[in-house]
């Protein structure tokens, strides 16, 4: 039986759990347009701070309160807890200061705020003594949540005296102000403010509300986020306004808290349907969600979601997932962002991505022959250029997820199908890689064996030529995975301004690695119909 016959006739299959998983991710593709992902604790502190107007404001410093770290940090290990670390202690400072009224108790969030700052102060293990991650605005947003900090402690509230003047927390060696402060004078200059620097406008303060030359899209948001869009809202007049309607909105769907980015339709829809495809599920796909992603093609390519500029990675996957799907585009669109030796996520791109550049050989790859000159000297470039970023051991690693198993899915699958004979080493040593890390219960993780990262690992093996030994990992691995959604525990590894969990798309990839395993292992990877055809929550 194909995957494809197994999705499309789930009746006859002794396995429907993981096919059910699969038509319940596409229903919910058009449940919620606009995006399942995890709350934010760093989007939701500045909301904290900047919004107290906003209705449900107890909750959310309520979900700050529950949220906190048993050492007073928030958010991910290592140095991942100092961006929603400092986000929430200067929030919840903002909270004190304010002295408003009931809905929450001021003696947990004096202690909270305490206890967070013991960690951000502490110079031997707290989370400034680690590497800076790649998160994106992660050199904006540190030193001015510092600086905010070092504000609100010249004059602490009362039960935090013991505070006083104690200066600002210490940033990583690695940051400073410089970046900062040049986008303080272009926003005092009156220039316009770059499209990617709207999803970070919220480092403004006080000075983002109405700035020049920024406006929110039709739907409300601006920069897809928000936390900019309370800060360039500012305190409404109460008249109401999309823009108003998108904030309650985006509180709404997390109980008060909110995402980092919201809405992400574009990017969803194309990792969930890609993914499945490239695994060879093909599931009946509702035409508004094919002509949805059809129409997010323009000449600059393809946007995450209303707010945000267009990117590589978006417009990549887009491409691919409608030509695996019958519907090939021209990609010619992704010629604006080819910086010569690689392609930038975006123009101007500091630094680059190993995941972007795998998803722009898929693209051009897949859609030879659909309009403009022959992709082969880009597929050759590409290449090349990844081959030279593959690390010793086997893996790789990108800037815009946590986990080298990411990573090396993403490449590893990419250099199989389009790579050409050049890249059979690379991809030999990737998979001895995954095979090298396997934890002992089947599942793999950087940081504790999870079910994303067990699927990313699953799906490599099952790409490779088979062997004894490829086999008995992947036995091993489906059996974990059909397992591991039962734990019903979401693991943030995605790249923003703090980590996310983007549910859906997570999901798509475990159905996909499952649904896989039952066509390439057969019988001994026959998973029972458990609690996987369970609505998202």
């Amino acid at each position: 039986m194909s995957t494809g016959a197994l999705v499309q006739d789930t009746g006859a299959s002794r396995d429907r759990g993981p096919a059910r998983d699969v038509t319940e991710v596409i229903a919910e593709l058009s449940r919620h347009p606009y995006g399942r992902t995890s709350a934010s604790p760093y989007e939701t502190a500045r909301l904290v701070s900047l919004a107290p107007w906003l209705p449900r404001h107890a909750d959310r410093i309520r979900y700050l309160l529950a949220g906190q770290r048993p050492d007073g940090g928030w958010g991910g290990p290592d140095g991942y807890a100092l961006v929603p670390t400092l986000s929430a202690v200067e929030g919840l400072l903002a909270t004190l200061l304010r002295d408003e009224p009931a809905g929450w108790s001021p003696e947990a969030v004096s202690d909270a705020v305490d206890r967070g700052l013991r960690l951000l102060f502490d110079r031997a293990t707290g989370p400034a003594t680690h590497p800076v991650p790649d998160l994106p605005a992660a050199d904006l947003i540190v030193p001015a949540l510092v600086d905010r900090i070092a504000d609100h402690l010249a004059d602490p509230p009362t039960r935090l005296v013991h505070w006083r003047g104690v200066g600002a927390p210490a940033m990583p060696d690695a940051l400073d102000r410089q970046r900062l402060d040049r986008v303080r004078l272009l926003l005092g200059s009156g220039r316009p403010i770059t499209p990617k620097l709207l999803h970070a406008l919220e480092v403004l303060g006080p000075a983002a509300r109405g700035a020049a030359g920024v406006t929110a899209t039709a739907a409300g948001p601006v920069g897809a986020s928000p936390a900019a869009t309370a800060a360039w809202l500012g305190d409404p007049d109460g008249t109401q306004s999309a823009t108003l309607d998108y904030l309650i909105r985006a509180a709404d769907e997390h109980g008060g808290a909110v995402p980092c980015a919201t809405p992400i339709t574009v990017f969803e829809r194309a990792w969930v349907l890609s993914t499945l495809a490239r695994a060879g599920v093909f599931p009946t796909v509702p035409p508004e969600l094919l002509a949805g992603l059809r129409d997010a093609l323009g000449p600059d390519g393809a946007a995450t979601g209303p707010g945000l500029p267009t990117d590589a990675d978006t417009t990549a996957v887009t491409l691919y997932a409608l030509a695996l799907l019958g519907h090939p585009a021209d990609p010619s669109c992704l010629g604006r962002f080819d910086a010569g030796e690689h392609f930038g996520t975006w123009q101007g791109e500091d630094g680059s991505s190993v995941t972007t550049n795998a998803h722009v050989l898929e693209a051009f790859g897949r859609c030879v022959g659909v309009g403009g000159p022959s992709p082969a000297p880009v597929l050759r470039r590409l290449t090349g250029w990844l081959l030279d970023r593959q690390e010793p051991d086997g893996r790789w690693s990108d800037r815009w997820h946590a986990s080298p198993y990411y990573a090396t899915y993403c490449v590893t699958l990419a250099l199989r199908e389009y790579g050409g004979p050049s890249a059979h080493h690379a991809v030999r040593r990737a998979v001895s890689w995954v095979l090298d890390t396997q934890r002992a219960d089947g599942s793999w993780g950087r940081w504790c064996g999870t079910a994303e990262e067990t699927a990313y690992g699953l799906l490599v093996l099952l790409a490779a030529p088979p062997s004894s030994t490829i086999r008995a990992a992947g036995v091993a691995a489906a059996h974990r995975l059909s397992t591991m959604q039962d734990e019903r525990t979401d693991h943030p590894l995605w790249h923003d301004k703090d980590l996310y969990h983007p549910a859906v798309i997570v999901r798509a990839t475990v159905a996909a690695a499952r649904v896989s395993a039952a066509a390439r292992l057969g019988g001994s990877a026959h998973i029972p119909d458990s609690r996987w055809s369970a609505p998202l929550e």
